[in-house]
C-alpha cells in the first residue's frame, strides 16, 4: 500500500517518449547517461530564471542536438543570439563535443507542470503564502484548459518547527489512467527556513490512439489506402452487358376462373 509511481515514467510508451534518444552499447550507455544528466544540469544552471521546462538531447554519431523548452525564449537567445551561441560554445569546450542548440517555445506556460511548480517556489522563496500562490497557480491552469490540477506542499511551512504537508487540488487528475495525459514535476524552493518540496500534477485529458503523437502510424491503414487511391485510378468498362429479363411466375387460378 502506498506505493508511488512517478506519473512520467508509467506514461513512456503510451502517451509520451523518452527525454533523451540516441542508442549506445554496453560500454557506452552508462557513460552518455550521466553525460546526459551533466549536461542538463550545466544548462538548468546556465539558463537560472529563463523558465526552462524540458531539455531534450538527441545524440548522433558526431553530433548532440539538444532542444531547450523554455517560456522566455528571447531571453534565453539574446540579440542576435549571441546568449544562445555562447551557452552552445561553453558545452563544445565542457564536453568536448559539438553541440547544437534549438529553442522551442512553450506558448501555455501555465499548462506546463515544471513551470507551476516553479512559480509557486519562487513565491514561497520570496515570503509569499503557500496557500495564497498555490490558489493562484490552480486557478490559472484550469482558466488556460486544464482539466485537473494538483500541488502538494511540504516542509516547514510557515517556518514552523514541525514539518507537514498540504494538498490544494481543483478538478480531477485520474493517476490510475494510462491514456490520461498527466504532466508531473517536482521541485525544491530554498527558503530561510530549509528546503520546501513542491510537486504538482496538470491533467489535460485523455490521449486516444488516433490523437496520440508519439503512437506509429499504422502500415496497413496506409496500404490500403494506397489500394483504394490505385483502384480508382483506373479506368472503368465502359461495356454494357445485356439486361436479361427474370421469369416471372404466374398464380394458380381461382375458383372462379375455373368455373368460366
Amino acid at each position: 500500500m502506498g506505493q508511488k509511481v512517478n506519473p512520467v515514467c508509467m506514461r513512456i510508451g503510451i502517451n509520451r517518449l523518452w527525454d533523451s534518444k540516441w542508442y549506445a552499447n554496453k560500454k557506452q550507455f552508462s557513460k552518455l547517461l550521466h553525460q546526459d544528466l551533466k549536461i542538463e544540469k550545466a544548462i538548468r544552471e546556465k539558463l537560472d530564471g529563463a523558465s526552462v521546462s524540458k531539455i531534450e538531447i538527441l545524440r548522433n554519431a558526431n553530433a548532440v542536438t539538444v532542444n531547450v523548452h523554455t517560456a522566455k525564449p528571447g531571453l534565453i537567445i539574446g540579440r542576435g543570439g549571441e546568449k544562445i551561441e555562447i551557452l552552445r560554445e561553453n558545452l563544445d569546450k565542457e564536453f568536448d563535443q559539438k553541440f547544437s542548440v534549438n529553442i522551442v517555445e512553450i506558448k501555455q506556460p501555465s499548462l506546463d507542470a515544471q513551470l507551476l511548480a516553479e512559480s509557486v517556489g519562487n513565491q514561497v522563496s520570496k515570503r509569499i503564502s503557500y496557500r495564497r500562490a498555490a490558489k493562484m497557480a490552480i486557478d490559472k491552469a484550469i482558466e488556460a484548459g486544464a482539466l485537473g490540477v494538483k500541488i502538494r506542499v511540504a516542509g516547514r511551512l510557515n517556518g514552523v518547527e514541525i514539518a507537514r504537508n498540504e494538498f490544494f487540488s481543483q478538478g480531477k487528475v485520474p493517476l490510475h489512467t494510462f491514456r490520461a495525459d498527466i504532466d508531473y514535476a517536482y521541485y525544491p524552493a530554498e527558503t530561510a527556513f530549509g528546503i520546501i518540496g513542491i510537486k504538482a500534477w496538470i491533467y489535460k485529458g485523455n490521449v486516444f490512439k488516433q490523437e496520440a503523437s508519439t503512437m506509429i502510424p499504422d502500415a496497413t491503414k496506409n496500404n490500403n489506402k494506397e489500394v483504394e487511391t490505385a483502384e480508382a485510378k483506373e479506368p472503368k468498362s465502359t461495356i454494357k452487358k445485356p439486361a436479361t429479363k427474370k421469369p416471372v411466375a404466374k398464380k394458380p387460378a381461382t375458383k372462379t376462373q375455373l368455373k368460366k
